[in-house]
């Protein structure tokens, strides 16, 4: 990463020498949202964790991903276990943008799946990541899901229409 990182113009890379710059090099991470959402008018933070063998490879990806659709996509994450948070700096006003972002994304969770990796390392699936998940677990295990919130839940009261319908 340090490589990919010095190749594509990093102004500073380090590694952290102990646990007191450790925390600051955290503390560095935790403001990289803040600092992207100030360049344009959405910030879209997705979650995708990928072997921390591939991680510098689905980095170059994502960067590949945004030339190809010309979205400004800005990456960080916990690399020390893979998670990933491309960023994607969009309007959401501009309806074609987001249908490039949309697009980007797909690619995105296909490299991800491709990789070995999870479409969500932190953030859990939720709606946003309820079109991946089956394509993640295999039609199995997505079925032994569903079984299992059927006998649970069979009025489908808890998160209805979420990540399981049942109908």
């Amino acid at each position: 990463m340090m490589e990919l990182a010095r190749a594509n113009g990093a102004r500073e890379v380090r590694a952290a020498a102990d646990e007191q710059e450790g925390a600051k090099l955290a503390a560095a991470r935790r403001n990289a949202f803040s600092a992207l959402a100030r360049v344009r008018p959405t910030t879209i933070l997705e979650d995708v964790t990928v072997p921390r063998s591939e991680l510098a490879r689905m980095v170059r990806f994502i960067s590949d991903c945004a030339a190809r659709h010309r979205l400004q996509i800005g990456t960080f994450g916990h690399l020390g276990d893979g998670n990933l948070h491309p960023t994607f700096l969009t309007n959401e006003r501009d309806h074609e943008e987001m249908h490039r972002v949309e697009a980007a994304l797909e690619e995105i969770v296909s490299e991800t799946l491709k990789l070995g990796g999870t479409v969500t390392g932190e953030h859990g699936v939720g709606l946003a990541k309820k079109a991946f998940i089956r394509r993640q677990l295999g039609e199995g295990s997505y079925e032994l899901m569903r079984t299992i919130k059927r006998a649970l839940d069979p009025q489908s009261l808890l998160n209805p229409g979420k990540i399981f319908d049942l109908a």
